[in-house]
């Protein structure tokens, strides 16, 4: 096999290869008695006919491509081999001359992996800024387990108030028209946490029991049903019922229903904790961040175009995804937020997708630092936890996704280079 390489823009080499007429002829017979296995010919068993009469049935065409399909996986692995060429994508035919008696010709096309030139990405010190508990952080805190284990009653001597949950008959209108799902009967709404139209709950405050009343509201420039955006309703309501939360005193009783704790001070001391933990997690997930970000943006790379639109599709994918276990579409999607939109943002993320992932590789491959089986098996262990299911069942469903293996020590390689990155730089809070 001989081969000449020419180097072209875009980390992409043309190969031109030429096998020797004996080797074509052989790839040639194999294939034509493969084919010969799947075809019924008159007066032979199956794979007992001869060339020339498999020939007629099914046409040279059909055998040589049957014959580059075997060959093309053995010739480009030598190829890569030789070269020592690092490729990112399927190589790609070009053309092909292939004449039985005559040296096979084959024009392909090779994407190579870009080079990487790391800045520094050891004894790097960044700064970081420290995150703050808000002052109000533990009341908060405090405040919700109170609401939590709040009671609700019915009051009837008094009129709806901003804290209050109330159960409702409605009925709206737009433009003349009732509005089509725009009306229930007992309605339960918490005014306080409302995601009603802007403005509806808080017209239902300060109203009696059983009295007929109307709200007016305009409906949200950017809602998702286009007749009803930005139109002025109006809508008829009456209350039903009136419910208040009761929240329990802060007693050691208290604490103790809530937790494993015998005083207020033990509960008040586990909730210092986990705000306590949750700054320490914070910070170090931001120093991380800062850190390989750094890295990252001190890395020269030249990233071809190939490679940021299969992971934008990729993207599109996932997003798609995404959206359909939010009850939304894909064409929904475009048509709110406009298809240029999403897709300028989704190839945004993919450019930075593709350098991290080439920045990892490369200080990986710096330092020697590979996924063995042991940390394969701790990511299905984790995704098993994380899923709820034993690992087996978890392997045999995972090898239905073409891909997700190797996303997965991916992943695992990702973890191990951002912790060698933590190990040998610094953030500073600051």
């Amino acid at each position: 096999m001989e081969t000449k390489i020419e180097k072209l823009p875009e980390n992409v080499v043309k190969v031109d290869v030429e096998i020797e007429a004996k080797d074509a002829v052989n790839y040639y017979n194999n294939a034509a008695k493969k084919l010969a296995q799947y075809v019924n010919i008159p007066g032979f068993r199956k794979g007992k006919a001869p060339r020339n009469i498999v020939e007629q049935h099914i046409g040279e065409e059909r055998i040589k491509h049957e014959a580059l399909e075997a060959a093309l996986p053995k010739i480009f692995s030598d190829v890569i081999r030789e070269n020592e060429f690092d490729i990112v994508a399927q190589p790609y035919v070009e053309s092909y001359d292939y004449k039985i008696g005559e040296n096979m010709k084959i024009t392909a096309k090779l994407e190579l992996r870009p080079e990487v030139t790391l800045g520094e990405y050891k004894n790097v010190t960044v700064e970081v800024e420290e995150h703050k508990i808000p002052e109000d952080a533990f009341q908060k805190s405090l405040d919700n387990l109170l609401q939590q284990s709040a009671e609700t009653v019915i009051v009837t001597d008094r009129k709806s108030q901003a804290s209050d949950i109330v159960v409702f008959d409605f009925e709206g209108f737009a433009n003349g028209e009732k509005i089509e799902h725009g009306d229930a009967k007992n309605y339960t709404l918490d005014l306080a946490n409302s995601s009603f139209i802007p403005g509806f709950a808080e017209q239902l405050v300060d109203r009696p029991l059983g009295e007929d009343f109307e709200i007016n509201v305009t409906f949200p420039e950017e809602y998702h049903e286009k007749k009803l955006a930005g139109q002025p309703a109006v809508f008829k309501c009456k209350i039903n019922e009136i419910k208040t939360k009761v929240l329990p005193e802060l007693t050691d009783e208290f604490a103790q229903k809530v937790g494993p704790f015998k005083t207020v001070e033990d509960l008040k001391a586990d909730i210092q904790n986990y705000l306590d933990t949750q700054k320490a997690d914070i910070d170090r997930t931001n120093s991380e961040k800062a850190i390989f970000e750094k890295v990252v943006n001190d890395a020269k790379v030249e990233i071809q175009q190939s490679m940021i639109d299969r992971e934008a599709d990729q993207l599109v994918e996932e997003y798609k995804q995404k959206l359909q276990m939010q009850g939304f579409t894909w064409e929904q999607a475009v048509e709110a937020q406009g298809y240029d939109s999403i897709m300028n943002s989704l190839k945004e993320d993919a450019t930075v997708r593709v350098k991290n992932s080439l920045v990892i590789d490369k200080i990986a491959k710096e330092e020697k630092i590979t996924v063995s089986q042991a940390d394969f098996t701790d990511k299905l262990s984790e995704l098993s936890r994380m899923y709820q299911m034993d690992t087996a069942t978890m392997v045999r469903q995972l090898s239905q996704t073409p891909g997700v293996f190797n996303a997965l020590s991916q992943q695992a390689l990702n973890e191990k280079v951002t912790q060698f990155l933590v190990e040998n730089n610094t953030a500073k809070l600051k």
